[in-house]
């Protein structure tokens, strides 16, 4: 399965983008400030540019998977229900980022890096973000691994 964020709208405290499922619109997306960051710069500029709760992951291509349970939101009753025991789609290998997910939440306060799924109704958010979610993780959990996220 090919996910790929198309980053639409950079603004100075959040980034919104389009989610996209094997070409196909899927949600949109909510994230911290896109500081211009790519998968290819070196570690040394990336904790240069990097504002730790407040930027975006690189752009660039990373393995999802799901067979790690999230510490922070693993104990969370609606991700024990909805996401396998709180097995939450993670990127794997993200550089200068630990733990990336992609889980619900509104707007950029609600992430530090990860990338949040919902409906942009409103400017600097991502509405219906558990409804969305809850459409998402099952697609995910379906897919034939390997499962890749290309952000641009």
């Amino acid at each position: 399965m090919k996910l790929e964020l198309k980053r639409i709208a950079r603004k100075p405290g959040y980034t919104i983008g389009h989610l996209y499922i094997d070409g196909a619109y899927f949600a949109d997306t909510c994230e911290d400030t896109d500081r211009g960051l790519t998968q290819s710069m070196p570690l040394g500029e990336i904790a240069k540019v990097k504002v730790h709760g407040r930027t975006a992951i690189p752009a660039g291509t990373y393995e999802v998977t799901l067979s790690v349970v999230s510490p922070k939101f693993g104990r969370q009753q609606f991700y024990r229900q909805y996401a396998h025991g709180g097995r939450l789609p993670r990127l794997l290998n993200v550089p200068g980022f630990e733990g990336v997910l992609l889980h619900c939440g509104n707007t950029a306060a609600d992430t530090d890096g990860c990338i949040l799924v919902g409906l942009n109704k409103e400017p600097g958010k991502v509405l219906h973000s558990k409804e969305t979610f809850m459409r998402l993780y099952p697609r995910l959990a379906a897919a034939q691994p390997p499962i890749t996220l290309t952000i641009q």
